[in-house]
């Protein structure tokens, strides 16, 4: 026999040996409606973080439009003039 089935052999007998644990009442009922905050919790985290990734690249858009950083600056000094 195998180290593994010898193991669930053992599991099994242990389970079987002692009395089993009494489930608390209504304990399915809270857990159901603890997943339900947590889902309702995970869907509002990700609503807000969808809601603020557009909001940046919308902000990002504008400042582009407006900023237009992909122009070269306006040279602050004119060229020196030479050959008059």
């Amino acid at each position: 026999m195998s180290g593994t089935g010898r193991r669930q052999d053992e599991v099994r007998r242990m389970l079987e040996a002692r009395p089993q644990p009494r489930v608390p009442a209504g304990l399915a009922a809270r857990a159901a409606e603890r997943g339900g905050r947590l889902l309702r919790r995970r869907r509002t985290l990700r609503r807000l973080g969808l809601l603020a990734l557009i909001a940046g690249v919308a902000v990002f858009t504008v400042w582009a439009v407006v900023a237009q950083p992909w122009q070269a600056p306006p040279a602050g000094t004119t060229p020196p003039l030479e050959g008059w």
